[in-house]
């Protein structure tokens, strides 16, 4: 569609079904101006005349599974109602245009993907590009705008979710779709890992561009499987909260690096390369011969390891029998894990600074007595918590939230159906 008809189907309600899918009907009215500034936007910089296409790709959370996909685990993960939308359209000049909101353009030859050429967010396009032409796929120029809603450094993916869109993008306009989610989710990592040189797993990029809640088991690394499930929390009264704390994510590599080497060094201790095939009876059984070689927090993050593995089996099945207390007390388990065991809610270069600890501490004491869960988000050490709380109970969590992190600070989602899509095929 051109601009006007593009702008015409908006304004006339033809998008309201599918917003509403992805970002329930309260939204309907946010989207609907959001949608139109971004074609609006591709009009000034390029050229409203042509025939544009619209794109959506969701941001990811992650309900269970925390710092377990490195070391070949199982983890369960939802697309959310915050996405990046992108307006866009085709060009025969080889030349890929992306013009971020807030952003500077990112420019790519699309006949000269060399790495060393290109730098951060041009990297990441270059690189998806590269991709697709590796895996034997088309690739082609285009322009386009985007804008994303999608917190930065808050563990919702917005780097997995801006690879994703590329791939979405190369693939609805030169493939006709054949690259199925898996296959964009590959190139995505493929993107980070050889020309972003960040050494990435799988889970970001899949969560981002399947939708709805998946369970993702990493058994083979290069082919995790994939399993949706059908679970709508709306439909049980219950919120995806996420409270952002405001913390510094500056000089946390160390942290990170820590949690897949300290449990590979355990995983070497029994021969093996990561831990999916060593059991908590193989731990206890040599714990004295383990802390001597490696450490007692290596042995406790081990152990989290399996037990989170297991975690994720139980919630899946409650999920699948529609249980949500059983869903709610996995998820709890999950977060005490991580906190006690995992260590990974605040970092020990900088005790002064616990803002996930705090922001756990305040949600545990507002919801006490509820029925309710709450655990670190992301990565960990700093960013964000993770709450599921019940409609009724969602203000006294956002008045606690904002007077102790600023007003804002704790935002309600929904988990969405669509990961990755062409928005206006769906009118």
């Amino acid at each position: 569609m051109k601009a006007n008809e593009l702008i015409e189907s908006i304004k006339n309600g033809k998008f309201d079904r599918i917003f509403t899918t992805l970002y329930g009907k309260e939204q309907i009215s946010a989207q609907r101006e959001r949608y139109l500034e971004c074609i609006e936007e591709f009009g000034k910089i390029y050229n409203s005349e042509r025939d544009m296409r619209v794109f959506s790709v969701s941001g990811r959370s992650e309900i269970a599974g925390n710092h377990t996909d490195h070391n070949y685990g199982k983890v369960l993960a939802a697309s959310i109602n915050l996405d990046i939308i992108a307006v866009v359209s085709k060009s025969d000049n080889g030349i890929v245009n992306v013009k971020s909101k807030g952003f500077q353009m990112d420019t790519v030859d699309i006949n000269d993907l060399a790495k060393d050429k290109y730098r951060k967010s041009a990297l990441m396009i270059a690189g998806v590009c590269k991709g697709f032409c590796e895996r034997g796929y088309k690739i082609g120029g285009f322009d386009a705008y985007t804008t994303s809603n999608v917190f930065k450094a808050s563990g919702l993916s917005s780097s997995a979710a801006f690879e994703d869109m590329i791939g979405t993008i190369q693939n609805h306009l030169y493939n006709n779709g054949k690259a199925d989610c898996m296959e964009i989710a590959k190139i995505g990592q493929y993107a980070e890992n050889e020309f972003y040189d960040k050494p990435c797993g799988l889970l970001d990029q899949v969560a981002c561009i399947y939708g709805g809640i998946v369970a993702i088991d990493f058994a083979d690394p290069k082919n995790p499987s994939v399993e949706k499930l059908d679970f709508d929390l709306s439909s049980y009264g219950y919120n995806l909260c996420i409270v952002n704390t405001g913390g510094n994510h500056s000089d946390l590599t160390d942290d990170y690096a820590s949690i897949p080497e300290e449990m590979k060094k355990v995983a070497a201790f029994f021969g093996k390369d990561v831990l999916r095939d060593v059991s908590y009876n193989d731990i206890i059984s040599n714990a004295k011969e383990l802390r001597e070689k490696t450490s007692d927090r290596a042995v406790c993050r081990a152990i989290h390891y399996i037990t989170e593995n297991a975690r994720v089996d139980k919630i899946r099945d409650a999920v699948k029998a529609h249980d949500i207390n059983g869903f709610l007390q996995g998820v709890t388990e999950s977060g005490n894990s991580s906190f006690k065991y995992l260590q990974n809610v605040y970092t020990t270069s900088n005790v002064d600074e616990q803002g996930l600890s705090l922001a756990l501490a305040v949600a545990e004491q507002t919801l006490i007595g509820k029925p309710a869960a709450c655990r670190v988000h992301g990565g960990g050490f700093a960013g964000t918590i993770q709450v599921f709380a019940r409609d009724e109970d969602v203000p006294a969590l956002k008045s606690a939230m904002d007077s102790v992190f600023g007003e804002g600070s704790c935002v309600c989602l929904t988990v969405r159906p669509y990961g990755g899509l062409a928005v206006d095929e769906m009118i």
